[in-house]
């Protein structure tokens, strides 16, 4: 037996904090000697932060990050471990995202990152440039300070592996294992038994299945060890990285850490037997035949052993069941930890939460309370950093910190129902309820005088006053009106969330939080500069689908039962007057259901369709229920009107990112604002398309006729009612 013991983590680095991120890489370092691993990975970019972005391209981002690495191998950090240390170099002219492999104090080799990942929410070729050479590893003069701190003028740094007396041990950096021909593939024929991935890989519902399954087919028939490390919270930005830092053995699961948590570091250990991975090796002929012929890859050389013999002393690692967390546990614990980390690290005091009643800003109140029951559970279990931020943000005094979430949710969140002529008695009972089941601290507004003083001084400056379409007023009228209400309530939330403090005497402000969902900012169903216009948004780029399931799990989970009255009744925007024959509803505004909006959106983000593939392709979806010509008037519909209110995404509130269809402008979904909503060309070609089918409808097989309507459409138009599609 060749017994190895590995260590892997996931550590919430915070994008350009230093001192935050080489305390968290120096305790897991501890953590893992402590539990006597002699190899440590960490995440991708784990000394600056992975979500710096276009502070790479500024020298200091690098310069401190060598000042960093200088400090960690002058000290006893990697006396006895392989530490595998992810940071920006420059080499040359060009700038890498590189793994730098230290040992005893020296630098072994530095690995840059050849597959760089610049795709949905990615952007690593405008700050990194991808290493090229399959040959010789270069030889790379270390920088003069670091030189001459260490010893040492150079190091190696290329595409190579690091050989051991007993092992050979390589990195593949995140997006290479994902590429059509990743490393691990040809540095396993070359004899590597451990491969470490060093990743910055966000949360994205129903992703981690693809990620795992990943790692397991890595080593499933080729054999190996298989490490990976994640950044694990929000690090400054729309992502949450959500950790699950494992090791695989053979295709099978031996360690996995938390998806979601409030630590700072967690370490995984496992201990493995390389003679398994040698054994499987030897037992598949045609793993052994093209070893015979392998490409040579380059590696260091390093006298050192890192395996012990057979010893009962020291246990072997297991196949572990895996586990996955359900779509309505994701948008909980995902949005909630992110809350969190954006709530410590802000200096802001607390939440502000305009509460209607309805679906979304309960979820987002359900979210909010969520964190408040992680943090007191956290807490309970011994973790004193939460505990240090809960006190400071919740303004404990005399040694008292959070025991209740209740409690704690009455110290930094306030709600407030806005409601005016046009709320109904329920949604101001429901949005009661459900502050009281939190424990928020709730108000009560009514916004009636706000909205009058301002149509009255409307009427003194143009001599008209508007009226809802109800009462016989125009479209522009009814529109006008109920905009007023929703910027109002916009206004009134920054004031509070501002000023409530001082009046409780408490320190600093209040973050207004949105609550949008990705739907309605597909659509453009939102007045710009309204209470989807906030700080930041946990539910902008969740489905309303995904909301109400979530809703029904919270009401029995999280323990809020209001939350399943408030599933359960229509969604509506209530900013209308409602009479004996009229109630306004969200869907009948829109046009269209909330569930057709999830189609359109993948359709036309993740399955890059234009109106026209749109059209021709929900011909196939939807060509049991509706003619060509009625699909077409959809398609068009709602282009015309995603066209329209384009422009609002350029103002949206800062989403958590969730969803593969997410419209957001930013950095996600990179379009124009400005449209010709007529479509004039792509609509001519749809009505062409139309009339030369002359009536004619989609030739389903007579024999399958049943399973027809969900399966004999093709690949596109199935998936696009997929909430796993775009993964």
């Amino acid at each position: 037996m060749r017994l190895l013991k590995v260590a892997t983590c996931n550590l919430n680095q915070w994008a350009m904090e230093f001192e935050c991120n080489m305390k968290n890489i120096k305790a897991s370092i501890s953590d893992s000697k402590a539990a006597g691993a002699v190899i440590r990975l960490g995440p991708e970019l784990e000394v600056t932060g992975y979500g710096c972005e276009d502070h790479f391209l500024e020298l200091d981002t690098v310069t401190h990050a060598w000042e960093c690495l200088k400090e960690l191998l002058l000290g006893d950090w990697t006396d006895g471990i392989l530490c595998s240390i992810g940071m920006p170099v420059i080499k040359g002219a060009e700038r890498y995202n590189c793994q730098v492999l230290c040992m005893n104090r020296r630098i072994i080799m530095i690995r840059p990152k050849m597959w760089l990942a610049n795709d949905g929410n990615y952007r690593e070729l405008r700050w990194f440039t991808a290493w090229k050479q399959r040959g010789e590893l270069d030889e790379f003069h270390l920088p003069i300070d670091v030189s001459e701190a260490l010893s040492q003028l150079s190091v190696p740094f290329g595409y190579g592996y690091i050989q051991f007396i007993d092992t050979a041990v390589a990195v593949e950096v995140c997006e290479e294992l994902f590429s059509p021909v990743p490393p691990h593939a040809e540095l396993a024929l070359n004899g590597v038994e451990v491969f470490m991935n060093a990743s910055g890989s966000h949360h994205q519902l129903r992703k981690l299945d693809i990620r795992l399954n990943a790692f397991m087919g890595a080593t499933h028939a080729r054999g190996g060890v298989y490490m990976y490390s994640n950044q694990q919270g929000c690090d400054g930005g729309r992502l949450y990285y959500d950790g699950c830092a494992c090791i695989v053995v053979n295709g099978d699961v031996v360690a996995q850490g938390s998806q979601f948590s409030l630590k700072d570091v967690e370490v995984i250990i496992s201990q493995v037997d390389l003679d398994a991975v040698a054994s499987l090796r030897g037992s598949i002929s045609s793993f052994q035949e093209q070893a015979s012929c392998k490409v040579k890859v380059s590696s260091v050389y390093v006298p050192c052993k890192l395996t012990q013999s057979f010893n009962l002393k020291m246990t072997l690692s297991s196949p572990k069941k895996i586990m996955y967390h359900s779509p309505q546990e994701e948008i909980a614990f995902g949005p909630a930890c992110w809350l969190w980390d954006y709530l410590r690290r802000s200096g802001a005091s607390g939440f502000l939460l305009p509460l209607s009643g309805g679906a979304d800003s309960s979820s987002v109140a359900a979210i909010v309370g969520c964190m408040c029951q992680l943090v007191v559970k956290e807490i309970a279990k011994g973790d004193e950093q939460v505990k240090t931020d809960a006190k400071r943000i919740g303004s404990y005094a005399d040694g008292q910190f959070p025991t209740d979430s209740k409690e704690f949710a009455k110290r930094i969140f306030y709600t407030v129902f806005m409601g005016s002529e046009n709320s109904s008695k329920e949604t101001k009972m429901r949005a009661k309820q459900l502050a009281d089941e939190i424990g928020a601290w709730h108000l009560d507004v009514c916004i009636d005088g706000v909205v009058s003083a301002v149509l009255s001084l409307f009427q003194t400056v143009t001599g008209k006053r508007p009226r809802y379409k109800v009462d016989g007023g125009s479209n522009a009228e009814n529109l006008g009106l109920q905009n007023i209400q929703a910027r109002m309530r916009m206004v009134l939330a920054f004031m509070l969330a501002s000023l409530l403090p001082w009046v409780h005497s408490k320190p600093g402000f209040y973050l207004v939080l949105g609550s949008s969902n990705v739907d309605e900012g597909l659509r453009g169903y939102l007045t710009k500069y309204d209470c989807s216009s906030a700080d930041i948004n946990p539910i902008g780029s969740i489905s309303k689908q995904d909301l109400r399931l979530f809703l029904r799990w919270a009401a029995t989970n999280l323990g809020y039962q209001s939350l399943a009255d408030i599933e359960a009744a229509p969604p509506t925007a209530e900013l209308e007057p409602i009479r004996s024959d009229y109630t306004q509803l969200d869907e009948v505004d829109m046009g269209m259901t909330y569930e057709e909006l999830s189609v359109y959106g993948r359709m036309r983000k993740i399955f890059r369709c234009g109106p026209v593939s749109m059209f021709k392709n929900l011909c196939y979806k939807w060509g049991t229920k509706l003619s060509p010509a009625e699909v077409a008037e959809k398609v068009k519909y709602f282009f015309k009107y995603y066209s329209i209110n384009r422009h609002k995404m350029t103002v949206l509130t800062p989403s958590y990112h969730a969803e593969s269809y997410s419209p957001e402008d930013n950095r996600f979904d990179l379009r124009q604002f400005l449209y010709n909503s007529k479509w004039p060309y792509q609509f001519k070609k749809i009505d062409e398309i139309v009339d030369g089918l002359n009536g004619d409808s989609v030739a389903f097989p007579e024999e399958e006729e049943e399973e027809s309507s969900s399966q004999e459409f093709g690949v596109v138009a199935a998936n696009s009612g997929n909430p796993s599609a775009g993964l």
